[in-house]
């Protein structure tokens, strides 16, 4: 028996091979065949060989690029045409747009696009007005549209970009769920945890806030150094400020006062980019994610099955995840001030700090465990192509 194919887009490798890491292998492994579709790259190997599957560069821009969409467009109607698959599934707002125009065009029965953040929320303007339409045009293509959030749920319904009977969130939010065997507090050893602490010149009394993501300002990064900044004038106890992410000067600066306070504060450390990031959650004692907008962060997840509790923002995604007072604190979007003040009382309140601690995993592992996620995609492409219940 021919198993369905299923073809995954991404705009750039690096989400096929992080934030959708290992999903495609395991549909794989359940009766489809997958073909994963990016931007070309050394990084579209690398999913090839991690996820076992066949893959096909189409260079997708992430800016707003008319003549270059076009051109992607083109290619991908070919690609589409020729491999004739049952279900399209689409991540990435440029991914989504082209995949889902393309497979309409090609004729492909399912078109699935999953929202995992709207860039258009933070838009004004001109810019804006093009981004809804964008959107909505997405939509129109797709056959199914899936929020990763109940957040993004009820702001697609509010905008009206689509009919709710296209709408649905997988299991109980988030695109690829966490492997929490591998996101564990007992993955890292106590050797590692001093080397670490020792290379990055952090001492045992130091209490550790830690960001992980891009350097952006849609990160809420110029509100962290600043909220940083004023909890250093409010507090006897050593504190510092872990930065594991890259910056992205040509896409979202940080302001210039954010770079320079970055560069010159000694109790600010900026790695960069790692590839692992469970080292750092472990010797951190929360994650601080003021982010603008999100759709269901994986970071959030990552640092709650490390362990760590966290400060987030009230925003799509990461008011789902965190409870306020039970694994972690809410904040206020874009406010220096309740941000400094909820990051003095994580650390000044060690009795709340350790309940919060208590809780943080094991909430993780109770709503978002990897499993979930992935049986109930899986029990979704089945019911699309009419073969619930059934071992393809």
């Amino acid at each position: 028996m021919k198993k369905p194919k299923i073809i995954r887009i991404t705009t750039v490798p690096g989400s096929l091979n992080s934030l959708l890491k290992g999903q495609s292998k395991f549909m794989s492994e359940n009766g489809f065949e997958v073909v994963g579709v990016s931007s070309k790259g050394e990084r579209l190997q690398q999913v090839a060989i991690e996820e076992q599957i066949r893959v096909e560069g189409i260079d997708m821009s992430r800016k707003i690029t008319p003549l270059q969409d076009l051109k992607s467009l083109w290619k991908m109607y070919r690609f589409l045409k020729k491999e004739k698959p049952e279900i399209v599934h689409s991540h990435t707002p440029k991914a989504g747009t082209i995949g889902m125009m393309a497979a309409k065009l090609a004729g492909v029965p399912y078109r699935l696009h999953t929202i995992a953040g709207l860039p258009l929320m933070e838009a004004t303007g001109k810019k804006r007005y093009l981004l809804n339409a964008v959107e909505k045009l997405t939509y129109a293509c797709a056959t199914k549209i899936y929020p990763n959030s109940k957040g993004l749920y009820d702001f697609i319904l509010e905008q009206k970009f689509t009919s709710k009977n296209k709408l649905k969130v997988i299991a109980n939010g988030s695109s690829n769920g966490i492997n929490v065997e591998h996101f564990s507090p007992k993955q890292i050893s106590e050797i590692t945890k001093t080397e670490l602490k020792e290379s990055l010149g952090i001492k045992q009394q130091d209490f550790v806030f830690i960001f992980v993501g891009r350097l952006v300002s849609d990160k809420g990064i110029n509100e962290l150094v600043e909220a940083f900044q004023q909890i250093k004038d409010n507090t006897s106890k050593s504190v510092k400020l872990l930065l594991v992410g890259p910056e992205e000067r040509e896409l979202d600066p940080l302001d210039e006062k954010t770079i320079k306070l970055i560069d010159e504060d000694t109790n600010i450390i900026a790695v960069g980019y790692q590839k692992d990031v469970r080292p750092y959650f472990a010797i951190a004692d929360a994650l601080t994610f003021p982010s603008y907008r999100e759709g269901f962060p994986n970071v959030v997840m990552q640092a709650g099955a490390m362990g760590l509790p966290s400060i987030v923002s009230d925003i799509n995604g990461c008011n789902e995840i965190i409870e306020e007072n039970k694994n972690g604190l809410i904040v206020s979007v874009k406010s220096v001030e309740v941000l400094s003040k909820a990051m003095l009382q994580m650390l000044e309140n060690e009795n709340l700090n350790s309940q919060l601690q208590q809780n943080s995993r094991k909430m993780i592992v109770n709503y978002y465990k990897q499993s979930v996620v992935w049986n109930a995609l899986l029990e979704e492409y089945k019911i699309l192509l009419n073969v619930k219940g059934k071992v393809l």
